[in-house]
């Protein structure tokens, strides 16, 4: 198992499954007050990574920047929701190894009771300290550390002030569909066209030497009819479909700007104030 001090240098980084696939990044490491042992890691989940998700790292170990945790992607997402504020109380305690045991089985990393085991085997016991805790480590007797937490254990020398910042991206979804329809219309079309017919008209020519033989052919006075066949074009009318043109769909992006309010909290700290004790002369 990894010591505190490389799970410290690992806090940003990013973890894994067991598959290799990316969980979120790491947020805080939880320490077993009893043992001093590493026992949960936050890690981000959830939409831009706005969730804080509790991971055992029992069986973890470090791949090149990455800690490789040995339970997967899916059940990391899914854990119980616990607060990441420094301090585990007992039912987030139970409820997480409960999640967890289901899920590992019965591999030696679970106790008879379902308490978690360091590495030498021992059960570690949920005592009131390590509860009230949090999984933070009590510094208060190592020698540099000035002062003391009076909120809970002391864990060095300066308080941590912190505040929220706001992430904001963006999300692909779908806002509506395009439909291309064809229909059939009639309309009318009007052309002109110029069209030919044969009329009749009588041509007279006189007798001369040329035509008397024709003219002196017939009877003296004879009664006669003459015919000839009279001809005109009329319009005919042919359609015939053709392609004119190809129609379809295209998308284009368009950029537009929205403005994204959020609250967001910050922590601020009050200028310190002095008991002073004794005369005051």
């Amino acid at each position: 198992m990894m010591s505190p001090e490389q799970l410290q240098t690992m806090i940003g980084q990013n973890a894994v499954d067991s598959s290799g696939d990316k969980i979120g990044r790491i947020g805080q490491i939880y320490l077993d007050d009893s043992t001093g042992d590493p026992q949960w890691v936050t890690v981000s989940t959830g939409m831009f990574g706005t969730k804080e998700s509790f991971a055992p790292l029992y069986g973890s170990r470090t791949e090149g920047d990455n800690l490789m945790l040995a339970v997967s992607k899916a059940m990391v997402k899914d854990a119980p929701n616990v607060e990441n504020d420094g301090h585990l109380d007992e039912s987030e305690v139970q409820a997480l190894y409960q999640y967890y045991q289901g899920y590992l089985g019965d591999q030696s990393m679970m106790g008879d009771t379902g308490g978690m085991v360091g590495d030498t085997g021992g059960r570690a016991d949920l005592d009131q300290d390590y509860v009230e805790q949090g999984g933070r480590q009590d510094l208060s007797d190592q020698s540099g550390v000035v002062g003391h937490d009076t909120s809970g254990p002391t864990t060095d020398d300066a308080m941590t002030r912190s505040e929220e910042r706001v992430r904001v991206g963006t999300q692909n979804v779908e806002t509506g569909r395009a439909r291309l329809r064809k229909y059939i219309v009639t309309e009318n079309v009007t052309q002109t066209v110029p069209v030919s017919h044969e009329e009749v008209r009588i041509e007279r020519e006189p007798i001369t030497d040329a035509n008397v033989g024709k003219a002196m052919s017939g009877g003296d006075l004879t009664e006669e009819e003459h015919e000839v066949t009279l001809h005109a074009e009329r319009p005919v009318v042919e359609k015939e479909t053709v392609p004119v043109e190809r129609v379809r769909l295209a998308t284009e992006t368009v950029t537009n700007e929205e403005t994204v309010s959020e609250q967001v909290r910050k922590e601020q700290i009050e200028e310190p104030q002095t008991d002073i004790r004794g005369d005051q002369r």
